[in-house]
């Protein structure tokens, strides 16, 4: 049987694609004429001996084989964009300072460090984990360079959008004993200050919902846990859900439903140019390539 040998450029494509929800947009971003791309995916059609889009109203959708390609796409595309940095990027070294909140710790970190030190092995990163009060006046001093946190309003100038994700009301995956009818909502809240604990009550008390704090804690795997107990009902985002826990349909569950909120990227403005400055530019295109592979994930569950 023949071997086939897939072309990156058309598999970057065929990705950028999907993830633009256009390929006219894909077109631009990559500086190819629509025609070009059209020859790009009925090359990448041949090559995988299978139909890979299928008809959708009036767009485009993956077939079965599609899905399956996409993912080894995705594969193959980060081990050859980590090959390339880490050939170019072997002698960096320095320091990087990376900030980010409870909620990424396990969905991003193992990932975005092994890759990172595998391309920077001289480059030392020294992670803070912590709310986003702290995450800002850290990022704001310059003691960490890059900081991912939530936020209710506009980014400032030194911070980009990443993306807004809904919030969610959240309790344990498994039934547990119902509250007394009458009784108040019980809640499993960060301690305060906290953006999350104020969305939630504010919505209930909108809503004319009786509530009182069950469990509150400093830490989110606490949280997680008592919720998942059935001390309460807490309010996240989809991103770093345990097993343990659902999202609870808030209509369904006479709830409130709750707003978005935003995800930001911090960059230190008091940093000076250093042999790291490349280093550290990779990081953050890591980072931004993790979350965005996360909230597809979410998305598509």
């Amino acid at each position: 049987m023949r071997q086939i040998s897939f072309d990156l450029d058309v598999l970057r494509t065929f990705t950028t694609g999907i993830d633009l929800g256009s390929y006219a947009k894909a077109a631009d971003r990559l500086g190819r004429s629509t025609s070009a791309v059209s020859a790009q995916l009925k090359k990448l059609e041949e090559q995988a001996g299978a139909p890979i889009f299928r008809k959708a109203g009036r767009g485009l959708a993956l077939t079965e084989a599609g899905q399956t390609l996409l993912g080894y796409a995705r594969r193959l595309l980060d081990l050859n964009d980590e090959t390339a940095s880490a050939v170019r990027g072997v002698e960096l070294e320095g320091e990087v300072k990376l900030g980010l909140q409870e909620d990424f710790g396990e969905a991003l970190l193992s990932d975005v460090l092994g890759r990172f030190m595998r391309a920077h092995p001289k480059v030392r990163v020294e992670v803070c984990v912590a709310r986003s009060t702290e995450l800002r006046e850290r990022v704001t001093l310059g003691r960490i360079d890059l900081a991912l946190m939530w936020e209710c309003g506009a980014p400032t100038l030194n911070a980009q959008r990443v993306a807004d994700l809904p919030l969610c009301w959240i309790g344990p995956a498994q039934d547990v004993a119902r509250a007394q009818p009458g009784a108040p909502l019980s809640l499993v809240l960060l301690d305060a200050p906290c953006m999350l604990r104020d969305i939630a009550s504010n919505a209930l008390d909108a809503a004319g919902i009786a509530w009182r704090h069950a469990f509150t804690s400093a830490s989110l795997s606490a949280l997680w846990a008592a919720s998942a107990a059935g001390l309460g009902l807490t309010v996240r985002t989809p991103i770093g859900l345990p097993a343990s826990l659902r999202i609870i349909e808030p209509q369904a569950a006479g709830l409130p439903a709750l707003p978005q909120i935003g995800l930001s990227l911090y960059r230190a403005q008091t940093r000076a140019q250093t042999m790291a400055e490349p280093a550290l530019n990779r990081l953050e295109e890591l980072l931004l390539q993790a979350v965005h592979e996360t909230i597809r994930r979410i998305a598509a569950a």
